[in-house]
């Protein structure tokens, strides 16, 4: 066993995250086998001469993404991955899926056919002839300031969000570093986080390969349930607490005006931070328009707000902002510097000047028209299922739709089944972080990526599957 090969490098990651990858890729490198017991956390401890704790930290994130089991009172066997592929797979792993004859329902990113290729180009071209070199060089870790100030000035009169200066926003490569970046600053082993049951299981795989405890809350149709959200912030005393508040991933679900209150009002009963994720409240098809929590935290005290351009623009520009509470810029600044030095300056000065000549907002009315097309269109779709028992809301954007099975049919078998129709979605299990009655019942359907013809075909297969099953 060569676990005790394990080289630690002080100037990079905690030595348990460290030992966890060490372990982890012995594991799928097929150098530790399934069944194999793993050395005790003393012998272990002794043998690389660091503390206990380090080593039950990194056997309990083992345990938590499924790499080992723990027997009680017997110590950690390395657990048979063979057959479980397909439960652990991710929203995003599912997301990727790609094939000539797979329509997918599971990614929730634009199909590059729409991209604003042409306007985006002319952008980098203006950006290359008035910058020249400078575009390519290094970039203010916090991120290139006029795009800061125009992103102020977008949430401001968007959202009317009032997040003092640029000082308060941090450019980041896609929400995903965001989240990354709030694991490393805010939580240490064993603090706990609330996030939404279901919930996006991006955000939950971070907080606990942070060695976060993740508690679930559960979701109304108006947003987290107010009194079990307290209840858990009186047992728990959490370090932060994760919410989608529009269009929420993946129940659809936006935020009451007064729930958002209430959640504010709790942050600052209980001093603890909120972080919402943004990325879907400018897709409102009705007249509805959503809320943001930020906008409610008039002295930037209690909320950072994490905002992708993704889902609009072009996911491959991994482009995204956070506003940030002046207590923890610097904090966040430093760790972003340490991340990745800066993001990319050029995409950042052409994302700028996107902003600025207002291409941004001619581009957001053109895809808000796409898919509010393909949303009407595959509800009308929808309206087929009911008479087999599906049940599911109208969410007036976003671009899912969450819908609940008959009793007696499980997400996971119908996951399956339609996937060798050719279909992918997502079972409801990859979203809840804890039990739940409800964990095997729905299914996420995304219409990002597909057309109209897809989606016909797509929802074909699903009703096909429907009428064998029930």
């Amino acid at each position: 066993m060569n676990i005790v090969s394990i080289q630690f490098q002080d100037d990079k990651q905690p030595k348990y995250l460290q030992l966890f990858e060490h372990i982890k890729q012995s594991i799928t490198a097929g150098e530790l086998k399934p069944g194999e017991k793993l050395p005790t956390v003393r012998s272990l401890s002794q043998a690389l001469d660091i503390n206990s704790i380090t080593v039950l930290n990194a056997y309990k994130q083992l345990e938590n993404n499924k790499y080992v089991t723990a027997k009680k009172g017997s110590g950690y066997y390395v657990s048979n991955m063979k057959g479980q592929k397909e439960s652990i797979l991710s929203s995003g792993e599912l997301g990727m899926t790609t094939g000539k004859d797979v329509i997918n329902f599971a990614s929730a990113a634009p199909h590059p056919s729409i991209f604003p290729t042409e306007s985006f180009k002319e952008c980098i071209n203006e950006v290359l002839e008035r910058d020249r070199g400078f575009a390519f060089g290094y970039q203010e870790s916090s991120g290139f300031k006029p795009l800061r100030s125009s992103i102020l000035g977008y949430i401001g009169e968007k959202y009317g969000i009032k997040a003092g200066n640029e000082e308060n926003v941090l450019i980041v490569s896609g929400a995903q570093q965001g989240i990354d970046l709030i694991g490393k600053v805010l939580l240490n082993p064993g603090d706990y986080v609330i996030m939404e049951n279901p919930t996006y299981d991006g955000a939950a795989a971070v907080f606990k390969s942070r060695g976060a405890r993740v508690v679930g809350v559960s979701v109304e149709e108006d947003g987290a349930d107010i009194t079990e959200l307290e209840k858990k912030i009186r047992i728990c005393r959490p370090k932060l607490i994760y919410l989608m508040t529009s269009y929420q991933n993946p129940t659809t679900v936006s935020y009451s005006a007064e729930k958002l209150e209430q959640v504010l009002v709790l942050a600052k009963k209980y001093e603890v931070c909120i972080v919402e994720d943004d990325s879907m409240s400018e897709l409102n098809f009705g007249n509805r328009h959503p809320i943001t929590l930020k906008r409610l935290d008039i002295d930037n005290s209690y909320v950072i707000y994490l905002k992708s351009f993704s889902k609009i623009l072009m996911p491959g520009l991994r482009a995204g902002c956070m506003i940030i509470p002046g207590q923890l810029t610097k904090e966040f600044t430093k760790i972003k510097h340490n991340s990745d030095l800066a993001s990319s300056g050029l995409i950042q000065r052409a994302l700028d000047m996107y902003f600025r000549t207002g291409k941004w907002e001619e581009h957001l009315q053109y895809m808000k028209e796409i898919y509010r097309g393909k949303y009407e269109f595959m509800l009308t779709q929808l309206e087929r299922m009911e008479k087999y028992g599906v049940k599911y809301e109208k969410p007036g954007g976003g671009l899912y739709f969450w819908i609940t099975l008959p009793k007696g049919l499980s997400a996971m078998e119908m996951y399956h089944e339609c996937r060798e129709e050719g279909l992918v979605l997502i079972p409801s299990g990859v979203f809840f972080e804890l039990d739940h009655k409800n964990k095997d019942r729905s299914l996420r359907l995304s219409f990002a990526s597909s057309n109209i013809e897809e989606i016909r075909h797509g929802m074909d297969i699903l009703e096909k599957c429907l009428d064998r099953r029930v």
